[in-house]
C-alpha cells in the first residue's frame, strides 16, 4: 500500500488494526488515532518525502526520499517518524544501518544513485517491542507469529470434530452450537484480520466472502458447514504464512557473512574498529582463519581466499599484492593487507543483499492474476446475494423467503469447493515431494517449476560434489602410485589444506595412509599458491605446482609436464609429489562432476525444457570441460553473482520462464531473480536454502527432474478441480435466482463438488514419475 499525500488516515487505522489482531486485541485510544495519523499527514507531506508505503508482510514502514534530500533531513523525518511510531510499536531510527544487541535489524540507508525509482530508502520496522525483551522472549515472540495461526487452525479442526459428536451424541443443541461458535472464532480470526485490512484499503477480497458465507451459514443453522469451510481456508493461510515467514530469513543470513569488525591500520599500531567506519583508502590487516571485512585489492602479504560465497569458485584462490578480495570471503593460509576500496555500504557482499531484497518482492503474474480474481469473485458474489433479497422483496415477496433465497445462494455461492480445488491438489503434491526429499516453499513455487523453459545451473555443488577429490595418480616411470601416495598423504593431513585433504581422503579409501608417519613429518612449511614443503622420516617431500619445482631446482619429466598440462585442459588442478628432488607422480584434483548430472540433463531435454545453460565464476577451461562432460551446449564462465543475474534478466527477457539451480551464496540473487530458483540441501549454504523456492533436500540432482513431473501433474488435476468447482457454482447460483433452490440440495450440490475436488487433488499423493513406476532409478541417485 503506498500513500498519496493526505493519506495518512488508511495507513493508520491499518497499524491499528494489526496491533489489534497480534497484541492481544489491544484497541488504539482515540487520540492514539489521530496522533498516529496527524504525524503521518505530516511525514507525506514532507518536502523530501516521495512517498510513504506500508509492508504488512514485512512489518515496514518504508520512507521513500528523493535524491535531493541531505542526510540530515534524512535523520530527522526517520526520527519523527520514529517518536511517532513508539508510542505503539517498535521503530528505531539510527543512520547508518544499526543492529540492536539481538540482532534486529533496525534501520537501512541506501544509497539510491543508480537505482530505477532514484530514491532513497529508509526501512522503519513497525513490529511492537517494549525494548525490554530478552532474547528468550523474542524467540518465543518468533515461534508464535509463525506457528500461532497453525495451532488455531488445529484448535478449529478439534472444536468441530466436538461439535459434530455432541450433535450426533444427542446432546443440547446449545451445546453444539456453543462448540461450532468457538470453532468459528478459532478458525476465522485470521480471516477476519485480513477482511479488515483489505476493507481499511477499500477492497473486497476473498476473505470476507469467507466471513460473509460462514455467517450466512450459521444463520440457517447449517454450522459445520460454515465451520468447515473456515479450517481448510485457516489450513491453506498457515501453512503460507509459515513458508514465508522462512524466507525472509535469507538477508540475515547474508549479512552474518560479515564480520562486525575490522584491524584497522593507524600508523604504527593497529586498532579494532566497526566496519561501518571504514572509508576507501584505508588499510586492514586479515589474519590466517578470518573473514575479509570489506572489497578491497591486498597491498601485501600472500594467501589463499576462499571465495566461493562470492564467486563461485571451487577452489581457494590465490591472492598476492594487486589481486581484488571480497567481503565475507574467507582467508586461509597467509597474513594479509588490505587496502580498502568500497565502503560496506558498496562490497559485493551488500550489492548481493539488495539485489536478494529487491527480486523477493517483485510479484509473479500469476500472483497478480489471483488476487484481481478473488476480488472480483468476492464482489460478484455480494452483489448476487443482494440482488436475490431486494429484488423479490421489491416486486412483493416476503422478507423472510428472499432472506433465505439469498442465504442458500451466498452458501452456495461460497467458494469452499474453489477454495479447495487448489490446496486439495496442493497439499497432496507437497506431502508427495517431501516424501521424495523435495521441499516445496509454496503454491506459486510448486505451480512454476513444470512451465520454465529454462533452467540455468550453477556449476560448483551442483552439477559438480562441491568437494575436491583425487581423480588421477599419474606416476614417473619405475615409480608404485600408491607408494607415492603413501609419502605424501601424511604432509597433507598435517597441512589441513583443502586439496591436501583430497589427497589424504583418497589415501584412507584405498588403504594407503599411515598414521604412524604423521608424527614423522617435521618443519611443515606452507608456501601460498604454490604448494608445501616439509621432512619426512630424513627425506625432503614437496606438495605442488610448477613454482614450487621451480624454487627448488626439480626438474620435471616431460612426459609428466604433458600429463599436467592435459590434467588442466580436463578441469583438474595438477600437483606434483616430489621426494628428495624427484618427481614421483602428478595427482588430479578436481571437483568431479555427480555422476547423475548427465542423465538429469538428457531428462530435462526430454520433458521440453527448451534451454538447458551452466554459469559459473571459474575460467573458461573448467567451465567448458564440465559443460562437454555433462551434455550441455551453453555454459558463461568468470561470473560475478551481478553477472548472473543479468543473465536470468536476459533471458526473461527474451520471454523465458527461467528455474535456476544453485547452492552456494553467490547464487542467492540469481535463485532470488528467477521465475522459481531451486537449491541442492546438504551442500547448500543456510542463504540459499532460505532465499530458494524449491530445496532438493537429499542433494540429490534427479529429484529435479521429478519436481518438474510433479508440478505438471498437479497443474493438470488443478485445472480439472476449478472446473468442477466454479462449474458447479454456476449452475447452483444460476438455478437459484432463476427458479429457487432448497438449502438441502445446495448443499448437496456444493458439498458434492467440494468431496470430488478433494478426492481428485488426494490422487496425487501417490503420484510417481513414469521412471519411478518403472523401478528406474540412476546410479548415484537415491530412491
Amino acid at each position: 500500500m503506498t500513500l498519496p499525500p493526505g493519506g495518512g488516515t488508511l495507513l493508520a487505522l491499518q497499524i491499528g488494526l494489526i496491533l489489534i489482531f497480534k497484541k492481544g486485541f489491544k484497541v488504539l485510544s482515540p487520540r492514539e488515532w489521530v496522533d498516529c495519523r496527524a504525524v503521518l499527514e505530516e511525514l507525506v507531506s514532507t518536502q523530501n518525502v516521495a512517498a510513504v508505503t506500508y509492508d504488512p508482510q514485512r512489518s515496514q514502514l518504508v520512507i521513500r526520499f528523493r535524491p535531493t534530500a541531505d542526510r540530515k533531513a534524512l535523520r530527522a523525518t526517520a526520527v519523527r517518524a520514529a517518536e511517532m511510531l513508539g508510542q505503539h510499536q517498535e521503530a528505531i531510527a539510527t543512520y547508518p544501518c544499526a543492529r540492536c544487541d539481538n540482532g534486529r535489524q533496525l534501520v537501512e540507508v541506501a544509497d539510491g544513485a543508480g537505482s530505477r525509482e532514484e530514491l532513497l530508502t529508509l526501512v522503519v520496522p513497525v513490529r511492537r517491542s517494549d525494548h525490554t525483551r530478552s532474547a528468550a522472549e523474542e524467540e518465543r515472540v518468533l515461534w508464535w507469529r509463525q506457528h500461532g495461526l497453525l495451532l488455531s487452525t488445529a484448535a478449529t479442526a478439534v472444536l468441530l470434530l466436538a461439535a459434530w459428536s455432541a450433535d450426533r451424541a444427542g446432546l443440547p443443541h446449545w451445546l453444539a452450537v456453543a462448540l461450532y461458535a468457538t470453532a468459528y472464532v478459532a478458525g476465522g480470526a485470521y480471516a477476519s484480520y485480513r477482511a479488515f485490512l483489505a476493507l481499511a484499503q477499500r477492497t473486497v477480497d476473498i476473505d470476507l466472502l469467507m466471513i460473509l458465507a460462514a455467517a450466512g451459514a450459521a444463520l440457517l443453522d447449517a454450522w459445520a458447514e460454515g465451520g468447515i469451510l473456515l479450517f481448510l481456508f485457516s489450513l491453506g493461510n498457515a501453512l503460507e504464512h509459515y513458508a514465508l515467514g522462512r524466507t525472509h530469513r535469507a538477508v540475515r543470513a547474508l549479512m552474518l557473512l560479515r564480520p562486525d569488525t575490522a584491524l584497522l591500520v593507524q600508523g604504527d599500531h593497529e586498532e579494532v574498529v566497526p566496519v561501518e567506519e571504514l572509508v576507501p583508502g584505508d588499510e586492514v590487516i586479515v589474519k590466517p582463519g578470518e573473514r575479509i571485512p570489506i572489497d578491497g585489492t591486498v597491498v601485501a602479504g600472500d594467501s589463499s581466499v576462499d571465495q566461493s560465497a562470492i564467486t563461485g569458485e571451487s577452489l581457494p584462490v590465490h591472492k598476492r599484492p594487486g589481486d581484488p578480495v571480497f567481503s565475507g570471503t574467507l582467508n586461509t593460509t597467509g597474513l594479509l593487507r588490505i587496502r580498502v576500496d568500497r565502503s560496506v555500504h558498496e562490497s559485493t557482499l551488500a550489492r548481493i543483499i539488495r539485489i536478494v531484497e529487491e527480486a523477493r518482492e517483485q510479484k509473479s503474474r500469476a500472483q497478480r492474476f489471483a488476487e484481481a480474481f478473488q476480488g472480483k469473485y468476492a464482489v460478484g458474489v455480494i452483489v448476487a446475494s443482494v440482488i436475490a433479497f431486494l429484488v423479490p422483496v421489491a416486486l412483493g415477496a416476503p422478507p423472510a423467503d428472499s432472506f433465505y433465497r439469498a442465504m442458500t445462494l451466498l452458501v452456495a455461492a461460497s467458494p469452499c469447493a474453489l477454495v479447495i480445488s487448489t490446496p486439495a491438489s496442493i497439499l497432496s503434491a507437497l506431502a508427495n515431494a517431501a516424501r521424495h526429499g523435495v521441499l516445496f516453499k509454496g503454491a506459486l513455487q510448486l505451480e512454476t517449476i513444470g512451465v520454465v523453459d529454462a533452467i540455468v545451473f550453477d556449476k560448483t555443488g551442483t552439477l559438480t560434489v562441491g568437494k575436491p577429490r583425487l581423480t588421477e595418480i599419474v606416476p614417473a616411470e619405475g615409480v608404485d602410485p600408491v607408494q607415492a601416495l603413501r609419502l605424501v598423504a601424511p604432509v597433507e593431513y598435517r597441512s589441513e589444506h583443502p586439496l591436501g585433504l583430497a589427497v589424504v581422503a583418497h589415501a584412507e579409501a584405498i588403504g594407503a595412509f599411515d598414521r604412524a608417519l604423521v608424527d614423522r613429518v617435521e618443519s611443515l612449511t606452507s608456501l601460498p599458491g604454490r604448494g608445501i614443503r616439509a621432512e619426512l622420516a630424513g627425506s625432503t617431500v614437496l606438495v605442488g605446482n610448477e613454482l614450487l619445482l621451480e624454487e627448488h631446482g626439480v626438474s620435471i619429466p616431460p612426459s609428466l609436464r604433458d600429463t599436467a598440462t592435459e590434467l588442466r585442459e580436463r578441469a583438474r588442478t595438477a600437483v606434483y609429489a616430489v621426494v628428495d628432488g624427484r618427481v614421483l607422480a602428478v595427482f588430479g584434483i578436481a571437483d568431479v562432476v555427480r555422476p547423475v548430472a548427465r542423465d538429469v540433463i538428457d531428462q530435462l531435454r526430454g520433458l521440453g525444457v527448451r534451454r538447458l545453460i551452466m554459469l559459473t565464476g571459474d575460467n573458461e577451461r573448467a567451465a567448458r570441460a564440465i559443460a562437454r562432460e555433462v551434455g550441455l551446449d551453453e555454459w558463461r564462465a568468470g561470473l560475478l553473482p551481478e553477472d548472473k543475474v543479468a543473465v536470468v534478466r536476459e533471458l526473461q527477457a527474451a520471454g523465458l520462464r527461467v528455474a535456476v539451480v544453485g547452492d552456494g551464496v553467490n547464487d542467492a540473487p540469481a535463485l532470488a531473480a528467477a521465475n522459481v530458483g531451486i537449491a541442492m540441501g546438504a551442500a547448500g549454504t543456510d542463504v540459499a536454502l532460505e532465499t530458494a523456492d524449491v530445496v532438493l533436500m537429499s542433494d540429490d540432482l534427479t529429484k529435479l527432474p521429478y519436481a518438474v513431473q510433479l508440478s505438471r501433474a498437479a497443474r493438470r488435476i488443478i485445472v480439472q478441480n476449478l472446473a468442477i468447482a466454479l462449474g458447479v457454482i454456476i449452475v447452483l447460483v444460476a438455478s437459484i435466482l432463476l427458479r429457487g433452490v432448497p438449502l438441502p440440495l445446495a448443499v448437496v450440490g456444493h458439498e458434492g463438488s467440494t468431496i470430488v475436488v478433494v478426492l481428485n487433488g488426494l490422487r496425487l499423493l501417490a503420484y510417481r514419475t513414469p521412471a519411478l513406476r518403472r523401478g528406474e532409478v540412476p546410479a548415484g541417485a537415491t530412491a
